[in-house]
């Protein structure tokens, strides 16, 4: 039994290693260029709750923005109880404008409201959603429309470099555009266009205005915890052509300063991220065959177990060097999967039992 096992797990670290290799070469760049200001107008929505201490970093690099000839910057401020508020009025510059979020219906998850009122208040002919830990460069607006352009895309996700300075982050970070990059051929994706194939990333993320709308926006996915990759597929839904894109080189993002947050931060979502519990299970039962399975036998005295630890830490820098993140922790691979496993099945039992939080609310 552990002999087909460890043979299954090696043709889906060889399938895994492939599709990275593809992906290496194939994948949409979006990098800093001068292609000529955008002349038409933009709306850059940052929602911030209990933001304090990213307030001052994210306004700065959005209100530092080139090459867009007529932008705003709208910052709404969702009912914080730290000094998220005060730091944002501190601000005189007149590109930026400060609204404050209505209270929370009961139907809606808190980040989904904040930026359906935010994209309310837009008069962008494009939107940009941007998450108040992520820092941009001076073009990375006006770079990511222009490869919208070339690319003749409604939407784009340009996935920032994820920032992992603690252990915890270096284990985690990595696997998340790991788990994309090794098992979704992109350009497949691309031209295929179906919603079950589309990668998002809600910490940047842009569209055109008619796209957002006539796919309904927040309000089609109100209740969804993947804001990010839910409205994407809408779109997709809708007829509209778009992805993700490496943007490491215009956009980086720490998510998570600590452990406590990050725990807290993956367990809220994990259990969607699967569709249901089979799927999570399954999600689980794929990281365990390819990711521990093959140094436990390795270590038993396997020699093809070697082969495959060594294939999945291959996939590792693969992906470490196309985005520009860590590879510090790639032979700590199998650690990062029991603690993704681990993620998963915290985020199942709170769910049932009803005790999902996020910045003080339920979920």
């Amino acid at each position: 039994m552990m002999g087909f096992l460890l043979n299954l797990s090696l043709i889906l670290l060889a399938t895994m290693a492939i599709i990275a290799i593809v992906n290496l070469f194939t994948v949409r760049i979006v990098k800093p260029s001068q292609s000529g200001a955008i002349a038409e107008s933009v709306s850059i929505l940052v929602p911030l709750r209990n933001e304090a201490e990213n307030v001052n970093g994210v306004i700065s690099s959005l209100l530092n923005q080139r090459e867009l000839d007529d932008f705003e910057v709208i910052a709404l401020d969702d009912s914080s109880t730290d000094s998220t508020r005060t730091l944002l009025h501190a601000f005189s510059d007149k590109r930026l404008r400060v609204i404050e979020g209505l209270p929370l219906p009961s139907d809606w998850l808190g980040k989904n409201f904040a930026c359906h009122q935010l994209a309310s208040a837009a008069r962008g002919e494009f939107l940009v959603f941007v998450d108040a830990d992520v820092r941009l460069s001076d073009t990375a607006i006006s770079s990511s429309i222009n490869a919208m352009k070339r690319w003749r895309w409604d939407f784009i996700s340009p996935y920032p470099r994820q920032i992992a300075i603690t252990f915890m982050e270096r284990l985690t970070q990595p696997l998340l555009q790991w788990s994309w990059f090794v098992s979704l051929p992109l350009r497949l994706a691309e031209a295929l266009q179906r919603p079950s194939m589309v990668v998002a990333n809600g910490q940047f993320l842009m569209m055109r205005r008619n796209a957002y709308f006539q796919a309904g926006g927040h309000h089609a996915i109100k209740q969804e915890v993947l804001d990010d990759l839910e409205l994407a597929r809408s779109m997709v839904r809708s007829g509209f052509r778009g992805g993700v894109a490496e943007g490491s080189r215009i956009a980086n993002c720490r998510m998570y300063s600590n452990s406590k947050d990050l725990i807290e931060g993956y367990s809220k979502s994990q259990w969607r991220a699967f569709v249901n519990k089979r799927g999570a299970f399954f999600a689980m039962s794929l990281l365990f065959l390819t990711s521990i399975l093959p140094i436990a036998m390795g270590i038993s005295g396997e020699i093809l177990g070697w082969y495959g630890y060594f294939a999945t830490v291959l996939t590792r820098l693969v992906v470490a060097g196309r985005t520009r993140s860590t590879m510090s922790s790639a032979l700590l691979h199998p650690v990062s999967a029991a603690m993704w496993i681990y993620l998963i099945a915290l985020s199942w039992n709170r769910k049932s039992r009803g005790a999902l939080m996020w910045k003080e609310r339920a979920l």
